[in-house]
């Protein structure tokens, strides 16, 4: 069994089984035909997966790995906020007619600031420290930024990512992990494809810093189980999990600029039939 399965299915049984509920609340999101999107919810979820022994892909139904990365490099290589720039249609509902999202996501990362190394965006100065200052505790991005929120088309739900660097105890070989703060989270929708895409993210990070991957931690104030996706959820936590991917990272790349969705592959991948359809609330 994939240890991400096993993850998965815990997290999803505790939220339907012990989580509280919004129904009657005042929420924001509606489905398509204008009713309110109520959910189930638990707070303070955090889930941890070690790099270093398998990848965290989903096997009770396949993870799109190449339009993940896709979106990946989108936010924190090309720092668009432009759907245009973008292969997939995810984010089609939020962008205005000219494909904008606002000042949000990628706009955040591609925004300069003034270090005393000098002038550097956030993926920038992040990559600057793992090479130079890898021991720091302030390896961090933020595009929660509260004079901007108005003027994004939806806040961030993945806001923030931590970077710290340990020592391999058997080698001088350094680690690389991290750690991903989520404000909210889509757990049927979204759950895999944003620990595929932040654990690729770490992967591409390590390798273009010369480091070994280590341990990945997802922590999420609100997962929550939308009440048109749990029977859907029922059914697919009660799939059978097969064994984990593995990821192959293309080694010839050594500048984080140059990745691109090709580089990246899951290789032994067998997984369980997709889910078509699933409603998606606004």
């Amino acid at each position: 069994m994939s240890y991400a399965d096993k993850v998965f299915i815990d997290m999803c049984r505790d939220i339907i089984d012990n989580g509280t509920s919004t129904e009657g609340e005042k929420v924001r999101p509606v489905w398509e035909d204008g009713t309110p999107a109520y959910t189930v919810k638990r707070f303070g979820v955090v889930n941890r997966y070690d790099l270093s022994k398998e990848f965290p892909a989903l096997t009770l139904r396949r993870t799109g790995i190449k339009s993940c990365t896709d979106e990946l490099l989108w936010i924190w290589q090309q720092k668009s906020n432009n759907i245009h720039d973008l292969s997939t249609h995810i984010w089609d509902s939020w962008a205005d007619e000219e494909g904008s999202i606002g000042k949000a996501y990628g706009y955040q990362m591609g925004v300069k600031h003034q270090y005393k190394e000098g002038l550097m965006d956030q993926i920038d100065r992040v990559i600057y420290d793992l090479k130079n200052n890898p021991y720091s505790r302030r390896i961090i991005t933020n595009i929660y930024v509260h004079q901007d929120l108005h003027e994004m088309h939806l806040y961030p739900c993945a806001y923030s990512m931590t970077f710290n660097v340990t020592k391999d105890r058997n080698s001088d070989k350094l680690t690389l992990n991290a750690i991903l703060n989520q404000r909210s989270q889509d757990v049927l929708a979204a759950n895999n494809w944003n620990v595929c895409q932040y654990a690729v993210l770490v992967h591409m990070l390590a390798q273009v810093c010369d480091m070994k991957v280590g341990e990945f931690m997802h922590v999420i104030a609100d997962a929550h189980i939308y009440d048109r996706h749990i029977p859907l959820i029922e059914e697919l936590i009660g799939r059978e999990p097969l064994p984990a991917p593995t990821l192959w990272l293309n080694p010839e790349i050594r500048d984080f600029y140059e990745f691109t969705k090709d580089d990246v592959r899951l290789d032994n991948y067998e997984t369980g039939p997709q889910m078509k359809n699933i409603p998606i609330a606004v």
